[in-house]
């Protein structure tokens, strides 16, 4: 179904990123990987060319217009069109409200939703042409917090907003756009969980990236273009618990 479709997974050295990668590589597409980390990036390459996957990494920092631009830019004329976008990157810093610099929020709100905008409006200039999909990771921190994570959840909310700002935007030209909430995904050693850990959630265990990874290949089928300007929650159903202190 992919075979000689062009994906963007940004974000995509490390953790959910690398899984959304390494699965789409695995569906015959030609995956180009965009992050800061030259090491991660190069690694994943390599290993996914050797066993004859089409991959190709691109040092992008997603805080940079103009780097975005480049990465757009070097996918068109390495792959001559874009089809599906995955808007992953993001930092996850928790900072204290009254210490919280603007410097700082801004820092958070740059990498994780200005990033998306800029990636999904660049990209969508080739993609309009020929329709496609883009898929936007937000979080299940959108909806609910823990203190101290001002930056992080508005960046995740906005993302959820911007995901069905653009699908009405982008409409016409048969891009559809979606989003993906992830709840608590496990990117170590899973020995590092505990029993009670797993417990918490109704699926009886913490997340993997590649719970994440299977969604976005859901959204990207064109078979599924009847969904469009959705986030999918994926906590295995802990933001649907009640919770009473025993």
């Amino acid at each position: 179904m992919f075979q000689n479709k062009t994906v963007i997974v940004t974000g995509g050295a490390n953790g959910i990123g690398k899984s959304i990668v390494q699965t789409f590589a695995n569906a015959f597409a030609n995956v180009v990987v965009a992050d800061v980390d030259v090491d991660a990036g190069k690694t994943l390459e390599k290993q996914l060319l050797a066993s004859g996957k089409q991959v190709f990494f691109v040092e992008t920092d997603m805080r940079k217009e103009e780097e975005i631009r480049r990465l757009v830019e070097f996918t068109i004329q390495k792959y001559g069109g874009i089809d599906v976008l995955i808007n992953n990157a993001g930092i996850s810093k928790f900072i204290p409200l009254f210490e919280m610099s603007v410097a700082e929020w801004d820092d958070i709100l740059n990498t994780n939703l200005r990033s998306a905008f800029i990636c999904s409006k660049e990209a969508a200039r080739f993609m309009k042409e020929t329709g496609g999909s883009i898929i936007n990771i937000a979080s299940t921190r959108a909806f609910m917090s823990e203190p101290n994570t001002e930056g992080y959840a508005a960046s995740k909310g906005g993302i959820i907003a911007l995901t069905h700002a653009l699908a009405a935007s982008l409409s016409p030209y048969h891009i559809r756009v979606n989003s993906v909430s992830p709840g608590w995904i496990h990117t170590g050693d899973k020995s590092e969980l505990s029993e009670r850990d797993h417990k918490q959630h109704w699926s009886g265990r913490v997340g993997e990236p590649a719970d994440i990874a299977r969604a976005c290949l859901f959204l990207a089928n064109p078979k599924n273009d009847f969904i469009s300007g959705e986030n999918i929650t994926i906590d295995g159903g802990m933001t649907k618990k009640m919770i009473y202190e025993e």
